[in-house]
């Protein structure tokens, strides 16, 4: 079945709405109006926990509803409600139609479709029971705790969702998706005497939710969170100073996205309070600094086959070789700035409005292997795993917890530290990468992106990089 079919059953079919006069009221909703659409949703989420040796908590949750939205200049008119009833959405008609007060503009064009698919439409709560999925984490537990002696609690959370969107527009064209979302999070805390360690890794993507249940994967899932434990549990006091960064490949994109991707965002640069605003098509990294927002990536947790509006995931350049060259645009931003929409208009569920989100934020590959950036470090700090963080995208300010890292000394890592922090401004940081490692590639598929209150699902990655000058936040006397 087509996507398209997909929705049309649920909306329809199952829902009970009739068609053409759901494009009816859609067309007299936004007469008038730039832009709208009416944004239908179904959604099912199942999440299992499982802690100190069994099943903590299980939770099943359904929604359905629709966000009917008129775009007016600057202004947007938006009523949502828990509902698929043709009345409901008749009754929402004349608030989103305050917002035009009598403006009358031309409709945009409408976006540009698509045939590709990006990801299967397999719904993954219903390929595994809840009792194979408690098999399935019991067993996880007990691998662990066989991993070593020291381990002494494992907690882990298996959770699959199903996301089923139709976007319809006054010009009568229908767009579909159906989008499932899996993850797999494991926690190992170790501990001797008196001392304990955590480990952490997650994982996950718009994948059948078999493939984190095939032991292959899962094994090394959980040797990667103990192996992180023993390491924190061995390490000294981080250093503090300024001094030359390592960022290690992967996850630790997860400062590009924070520090740089949300200051690339159209709506924060039309407004000119991101720290980039004004500064297109002028130098803003060193050379070699590559990065592009990529939504098309098979399978990946932040990739979409269109956006929340309709429009086609794009591979968008926003840096090129340190030149600033594009920003990720939704349809209302892009229109107002005089540039093309590059899919990346997205929002939680129904009931939130779209705006410029990331999906994939990534930089490229450069040149240098990552031993040779490791081997050109006389002192400094590795930091190959990321926790919490925070950013100011006015000016770019963050602080970053790093939840693996090591000493640098004469070229070669050292012994493993803890508390380490890193400390900088995004604009500042790109401008001080030195050496850009061969080897990007895509963090494990965990990451969640906050913005105004709304949080997607999104994906980072980076090469080895080579950050001088930064100061490091440690805990050492």
């Amino acid at each position: 079945m087509t996507h398209l079919s997909i929705t049309d059953d649920l909306f329809f079919s199952q829902a009970g709405l009739d068609k053409s006069r759901t494009e009816g009221l859609v067309g007299e909703a936004l007469q008038g109006a730039e832009d709208g659409e009416l944004f239908l949703e179904y959604s099912e989420q199942q999440a299992l926990v499982w802690d100190d040796g069994r099943i903590k908590s299980a939770t099943f949750d359904s929604s359905q509803g629709f966000g009917l939205r008129a775009v007016a200049g600057e202004a947007t008119g938006y009523a949502h409600a828990a509902s698929l009833e043709e009345e409901a959405i008749r009754r929402a008609i004349p608030t989103v139609r305050a917002v035009l007060g009598g403006y009358t503009g031309k409709l945009a064009a409408a976006p540009i479709g698509t045939n590709r698919q990006l990801y299967t439409p397999e719904n993954p709560l219903h390929a595994h029971d809840v009792a194979e999925k408690t098999k399935f984490l019991a067993a996880l537990d007990k691998y662990a705790r066989a991993k070593d002696s020291r381990v002494r609690q494992v907690s882990a959370s298996l959770v699959a969702e199903w996301q089923a969107v139709q976007i319809i527009r006054p010009d009568g064209q229908r767009i579909a998706d159906v989008r499932p979302l899996v993850r797999l999070s494991v926690q190992v805390i170790v501990g001797e005497g008196d001392k304990q360690e955590t480990g952490v890794w997650s994982g996950g993507g718009r994948v059948p939710l078999t493939r984190y249940l095939d032991p292959e994967v899962w094994h090394k899932s959980v040797d990667e969170a103990v192996r992180q434990a023993l390491v924190n549990l061995s390490a000294v006091s981080a250093p503090a100073g300024e001094m030359t960064v390592v960022l290690g490949n992967g996850w630790p994109g997860i400062l590009l996205h924070e520090a740089i991707g949300h200051g690339l965002e159209g709506d924060f640069n039309r407004k000119k309070t991101s720290a980039f605003a004004g500064l297109l098509g002028q130098r803003i990294a060193a050379p070699g600094v590559t990065v592009v927002d990529d939504g098309t990536i098979p399978d990946r947790r932040g990739s979409l086959t269109v956006d929340d509006e309709g429009t086609p995931t794009n591979c968008t350049t926003l840096i090129e070789d340190g030149i600033l060259v594009g920003f990720m645009q939704d349809r209302l931003n892009a229109r107002l700035m005089g540039m093309k929409p590059t899919g990346n208009g997205r929002r939680q569920s129904f009931a939130h409005c779209p705006m410029p989100r990331m999906t994939n934020t990534v930089m490229m590959s450069g040149t240098h292997t990552p031993e040779e950036i490791i081997a050109s470090v006389q002192k400094g700090v590795y930091a190959p795993n990321f926790g919490g963080g925070q950013v100011d995208i006015t000016n770019g300010k963050f602080v970053f917890a790093a939840s693996e890292a090591y000493l640098i000394e004469d070229g070669k890592l050292g012994p493993a530290i803890k508390g380490a922090t890193l400390i900088g401004n995004g604009p500042d940081a790109l401008t001080r990468v030195s050496m850009v490692g061969n080897d990007s590639t895509m963090d494990p598929g965990t990451g969640v992106c906050g913005k105004a209150g709304q949080g997607v699902p999104v994906g980072v990655g980076q090469p080895t990089l080579r950050i001088d000058g930064l100061t490091v936040g440690g805990t050492a006397a």
